[in-house]
């Protein structure tokens, strides 16, 4: 059963480096697209968070994707830091909500068991996976590591869902198999 082509964009927030990677399966392959750092600095928070909506919505005029996918918070354990990464988060959101893409949010346990097969994995695994799943040279940065996993979990999610979908079909347009009770 051929499963579609889907080109989606990942993003890893962060309000001093947002990773951002866009990811292309075609069948049941994987394909790089676009990957980078949006390094934002130190300085006042609106002006980072318009870096970190400007870049993205420049990767999704340039690269197109169909759908876009992001990393949910997890509790940290300062209440400002993830007050301040929810904002970025929510600046990634409407750029990604205003090109109307399809958007799936995953924790990075999902992310992770999608990419390593366990939750607990390290960066460094999941770099290590990134980088063998999509055929690149080398491993890339952390923070576009973790966007292009995000990508990837959103792809491999979309197409259980589709065998899903394939299967719930052909239950009900061919009925039980005439299994009687």
């Amino acid at each position: 059963m051929p499963v579609e082509n889907i080109r989606v964009i990942g993003i890893d927030p962060g309000s001093r480096v947002t990773g951002i990677g866009v990811v292309e399966a075609r069948g049941q392959s994987l394909h790089h697209i676009f990957s980078e750092c949006v390094r934002t600095g130190d300085g006042p928070l609106g002006p980072r968070l318009v870096t970190i909506h400007g870049r993205i919505r420049d990767a999704i005029d340039q690269y197109r994707p169909t759908a876009g996918a992001i990393e949910k918070v997890f509790m940290a354990t300062n209440p400002r830091s993830a007050l301040v990464l929810g904002q970025a988060r929510g600046s990634a959101l409407v750029a990604l909500a205003h090109n109307e893409l399809e958007i799936g949010e995953y924790s990075a346990l999902e992310i992770k068991r999608s990419i390593t097969g366990t939750g607990r994995a390290s960066k460094q695994q999941v770099q290590h996976m990134v980088r063998v799943l999509l055929g690149l040279d080398r491993k890339p940065p952390q923070d576009a590591a973790d966007a292009l996993a995000c990508a990837i979990c959103h792809v491999h999610l979309a197409q259980v869902r589709k065998r899903q979908e394939s299967a719930m079909s052909e239950l009900v347009n061919h009925g039980s198999g005439g299994v009687r009770r």
